[in-house]
């Protein structure tokens, strides 16, 4: 087996924006530095970042399709966002929630709870899962739902941390139980990662425009790539080969 990296993404607010990296240096029992630090929590919400509570209690782009359409770039303490229907945005999140939310709000459809803080995490960021974990993605699993839609679309509608290239369609669900080197690094692959509405929005426009869970479902699931577990810290880049160990 020949897979790299192909690429490397964080997403400082959970659904709220990406950012491509250069390097990664994971840490053992810890999320991928940066990844899911901040998430919205609504109204519906007590939420305050003192331990891990389900997404559910989140702003989320399965239910708000525009949020898919924010990137993200981190400048020293702030965070600058940009969305093709709002204007950019730097803020602190630490001190300037309001013009956050002041900014959001026109993305957020009627019917919705309305987000009402951002809440930092206090321990391992705020994935999906109850555990610290990072997703690492398959391109040519990105290819077969490509085909199977018969459109290109963007890895970005999966909101993976780590993409790795020449594997075969679906190879990285043979990993679960495994230890793997990436890089520095090395991880243990835990889980599949069961996939949401959010994946059928366009992260270009924000808009749903592909049954992605429609095509899922061809394949007897709906799980798109996998979840891993820091064992082992070190750096880890684009080019970097993977090992099964």
């Amino acid at each position: 087996m020949t897979a790299a990296v192909l690429s490397l993404w964080r997403h400082p607010i959970k659904a709220h924006g990406r950012e491509e990296v250069s390097a990664t240096d994971l840490i053992p029992g810890h999320t991928m530095p940066g990844d899911r630090v901040w998430a919205v929590a609504h109204e519906a919400s007590s939420a305050d970042g003192s331990e891990w509570v389900r997404c559910t209690n989140f702003t989320r782009a399965a239910g708000s399709p525009s949020l898919m359409a924010i990137t993200s770039q981190t400048k020293g303490t702030d965070l600058m966002l940009s969305h093709p229907d709002r204007p950019d945005l730097t803020f602190d999140p630490e001190t300037q929630q309001d013009a956050f939310l002041n900014w959001v709000a026109p993305l957020m459809p009627e019917g919705r709870a309305a987000p009402v803080r951002l809440v930092r995490a206090r321990g391992q960021g705020m994935t999906d899962s109850s555990w610290p974990s990072l997703t690492l993605c398959n391109m040519a699993s990105h290819r077969a739902v490509e085909e199977q839609l018969g459109k290109d679309l963007s890895i970005h509608r999966w909101r993976g941390n780590i993409w790795l290239d020449q594997l075969a369609p679906w190879h990285e669900f043979d990993w679960i139980g495994r230890d793997l080197r990436i890089g520095g690094a090395i991880l243990k692959v835990r889980e599949r990662t069961t996939r949401c509405l959010a994946t059928a929005s366009n992260p270009e426009t924000g808009q749903r425009d592909a049954d992605t869970l429609g095509a899922l479902d061809t394949w007897g699931h709906r799980d798109f790539s996998v979840k891993a577990e820091v064992i082992e810290g070190g750096t880890v880049r684009p080019g970097d080969k993977l090992e099964l160990l």
